[in-house]
């Protein structure tokens, strides 16, 4: 086989059915090895849109998603897509073209080192030759997939795709597992000394726990449960333990249950999306994660590194009997904030536009939501029922994410409605990738909350007793037409016509941008100042 031959078939025994990316001169055999193997390169309209496309198709299919760049230009683009698969762990392998080994040190046009520019946002990076492709591939699986998941950067060189690949004679080693040292007899102390625990439910778990393993858990040691962003959805929102979600929306009221606890239980909890620090009581803290994790310096951490199975294992050689839980203090504080939130419906805002969302939208429906003050709001009040259905960056946080990860969702997950939920700010970051929903036909509900202004920085500079500055995107309206770039734009301006927008919408089968005309005051009131 030729190098490019390899890499294709490699991918497709691994499962890659899609590798996102825009192609430069030296791509060319790779593309062409990949069609004649049974991948399709998908053409995205920008690089950075192809890194999210990969993550969020790995994190559906649990098998790594694979863009690709030219060298250069293409390779500073797809770094940005890298740098949210690092934080948000989800297994990518970012390929770039490379200048070839004559060139590598020499001044010539387009020519970066990538190992430089990948090393610090990827778990490993390569420069793969005809004699060491077995290794690479090999590793960048291996590497890509172990705990915490994340993105393998792979350079190829341009003179390479058509020589022969070496194979070599030996075998790779296997990894070996990792011992940790527990000290159960201590965690054991901590749990049965607990009165009021809280469980703080995050990332890790979300990725890999058994929801039925915590609702059993839950059923018999009942005690009130967070969860950071991303967790969203592993816990049904009518479950009586259930409180609501860490750093969004009237977020504050949680502080409540905080302050009744006496000891803090992370399960699987990723501080990536929130540190422990920025919102914990002064309570011990006993952390249950897969890896080592950079943990705050309180007076009392214990760690228990392993996998889910032993999590609850462990919690279950407690065996507590005297965990005192106020079913109706949990309730109350949710239904008062579903209060709250029900009250900003009487005029055209945010708030209006997600609940009309969340009552038309089938149950099957998945949701992406781009960054901004919208998602403080849909990642606290948005009804998953206990589906993991809602798919956002928080470990990243970089805007522009819900329009390319919503074609993700909607190409691994074809027979269920998407909806991608951003502000026009975000938007206009990957509006180009308008056309790779209209290239490949891909339907999909695009929303924009559009408010004409960058609300969440505004709110800052407001919290900073600063006046709004830059904060401007436009004046008039948003789109001005009833089409952009040859796909229908609905326009809304008022609850009546927001939903006979969607009603519409999910009628159509082709892509689709309702213009949401919001009125953003609800954000002065809802979205909860981060702790320092």
């Amino acid at each position: 086989m030729s190098v490019a031959e390899f890499i294709a078939d490699q991918l497709f025994q691994r499962g890659v059915r899609h590798v996102f990316g825009i192609p430069g001169g030296a791509s060319i055999p790779y593309i062409e090895a990949l069609r004649k193997c049974g991948i399709e390169f998908i053409l995205v309209s920008n690089e950075s849109a192809a890194g999210i496309m990969a993550d969020v198709t790995a994190r559906l299919t649990g098998i790594p998603g694979i863009c690709h760049a030219t060298l250069g230009p293409g390779a500073t683009n797809l770094a940005t897509g890298a740098g949210g698969a690092l934080l948000d762990r989800s297994p990518v392998i970012a390929f770039t073209s490379e200048v070839d080994r004559n060139m590598i040190h020499r001044t010539t046009q387009m020519n970066i080192d990538h190992q430089k520019l990948f090393e610090p946002i990827c778990k490993a990076t390569f420069r793969m030759t005809p004699g060491n492709a077995f290794e690479v591939i090999d590793k960048a699986f291996t590497v890509a997939t172990e705990e915490y998941p994340g993105p393998v950067h792979i350079g190829l060189p341009s003179d390479i795709a058509g020589s022969e690949i070496l194979i070599p004679d030996v075998c790779f080693p296997e990894k070996n597992q990792i011992e940790y040292e527990n000290d159960v007899p201590e965690i054991l102390g901590l749990l049965r000394r607990s009165v009021r625990p809280i469980l703080a439910i995050g990332l890790t778990f979300a990725r890999l726990g058994s929801v039925s393993e915590l609702n059993d858990f839950l059923s018999k040691n009942k005690m009130p449960v967070v969860l950071t962003p991303m967790a969203k959805g592993v816990l049904n929102e009518e479950n009586q333990c259930y409180g609501g979600v860490l750093f969004h929306g009237l977020s504050d009221y949680l502080e409540d249950l905080f302050r009744e606890s006496d000891l803090v239980i992370g399960l699987g909890y990723d501080p990536v999306e929130y540190n422990y620090e920025s919102w914990m009581p002064d309570v011990p803290l006993l952390h249950f994660n897969t890896v080592k994790t950079d943990l705050p310096p309180l007076s009392t951490v214990k760690e228990y590194l392993g996998d889910p199975v032993e999590w609850f294992n462990i919690l279950r050689q407690a065996n507590p009997d005297h965990y005192v839980f106020n079913k109706m203090a949990v309730r109350s504080m949710r239904d008062e904030m579903l209060s709250v939130f029900n009250g900003f419906t009487g005029h055209f805002g945010p708030v209006a536009a997600l609940k009309i969302l969340q009552d038309e939208l089938p149950p099957d429906s998945i949701i992406t939501v781009d960054v901004g003050s919208h998602l403080h709001l849909a990642g606290q009040f948005w009804n998953t029922r206990a589906k993991k259905n809602i798919i956002m960056t928080n470990g990243w946080s970089g805007m522009g994410f819900g329009l390319p990860a919503a074609l993700a969702v909607k190409m691994t997950r074809p027979m269920s409605p998407v909806v991608c939920i951003t502000g026009d700010g975000g938007f206009l970051m990957m509006a180009g990738e308008i056309i790779t929903a209209r290239r490949y036909n891909i339907p999909v509900i695009v929303v924009v909350l559009s408010d004409g202004e960058l609300n969440l920085i505004k709110l800052k500079q407001i919290w900073g007793n600063r006046e709004p500055y830059a904060t401007r995107l436009y004046s008039g309206d948003l789109f001005d037409s009833d089409m952009f770039f040859g796909i229908r734009v609905i326009q809304a301006d008022s609850e009546e016509s927001m939903l006979n927008a969607i009603r519409e919408s999910l009628s159509l089968n082709v892509p689709v941008i309702i213009n949401a005309r919001i009125d953003p005051d609800d954000y002065n009131w809802l979205v909860v100042r981060k702790k320092s």
